[in-house]
């Protein structure tokens, strides 16, 4: 199956329902019948993440994709949050701005 047709299932499919929440999903890419997602706006990082992929994304493309068969959502950390991690971590100043 092509990006092009797997983004064409996404928009007409999935991404309604996430950018109804706020959201929205990057293809990463399909190969061995596993296709990567990646969750972006407020469905990044969302704990309700996991049931969405189950009921929105495989439940909406596994019928229609013999070949899929799984659905991993790739995590991504904002590279400020990362900054901050590494400060924190360096004896940086914690959120209420004392030393740690």
């Amino acid at each position: 199956m092509t990006n092009e047709k797997l983004e064409q299932m996404l928009d007409e499919l999935v991404r309604p329902a996430l950018k109804a929440h706020g959201g929205d999903v990057e293809l990463i890419g399909f190969e061995d019948g596993i296709l990567r997602l990646r969750m972006l706006g407020q469905c990044a990082g969302c704990p309700a993440a996991t049931m969405t992929n189950e009921t929105i994304i495989e439940g909406q493309l596994m019928p229609l994709i013999p070949a899929l068969k799984q659905v991993i959502l790739v995590h991504h950390v904002d590279e400020s949050l990362l900054d901050m991690a590494r400060s924190l971590m360096k004896g940086g100043r914690g959120r209420s701005g004392e030393e740690e």
